[in-house]
């Protein structure tokens, strides 16, 4: 089973906020997590971002894949260290 831990919509219509949790990575976007690590507001001024870091780094250490937002959230939030990206030649 391919872990993965990424975002779950909640909210009202057109004012979304998110859950971070760790689900298969075969299953749908809102549907029933393993476990839930935080959540994330982007409609707050600054962006509201919490997780259980603890957690975060069980969850890593057992093999368990973040998405790319949730790897950029995590990289900015300090939890994991931050990664070259890497730049194709097509955007320079």
């Amino acid at each position: 089973m391919a872990v993965r831990i990424r975002l779950s919509r909640i909210g009202a219509t057109k004012q979304p906020a998110y859950r971070v949790v760790v689900m298969d990575g075969r299953s749908a976007r809102d549907s029933r997590a393993i476990e839930t690590l935080g959540h994330y507001n982007p409609r707050t001024d600054p962006v509201e971002f919490a997780v259980d870091a603890d957690k975060v780094k069980k969850w890593l250490a057992q093999g368990a894949l973040p998405s790319d937002t949730v790897s950029r959230l995590l990289q900015n939030a300090g939890i994991v260290p931050k990664v070259a990206r890497k730049v194709s030649p097509a955007a320079k």
